[in-house]
């Protein structure tokens, strides 16, 4: 199985990465940003809606 690489950025300062979906804890998790420290719901970093849908599906399953 082919790993998938979801984009992040945060919504407070921008800066942008990437991360294995495997990596991550359910959208509605708390999550903080390592370069500034801002906290928010791990959705809020997904930088597309589709990054979003796929850390939803694999989360789903």
């Amino acid at each position: 199985m082919q790993e998938a690489w979801l984009q992040l950025q945060c919504p407070a300062c921008s800066v942008a990465w990437e991360e294995q979906v495997s990596d991550l804890p359910a959208p509605e998790t708390q999550f903080v940003c390592d370069d500034c420290g801002a906290e928010r719901s791990l959705s809020e970093f997904m930088r597309t809606t589709r990054d979003l849908e796929v850390l939803q599906e694999f989360t789903d399953s």
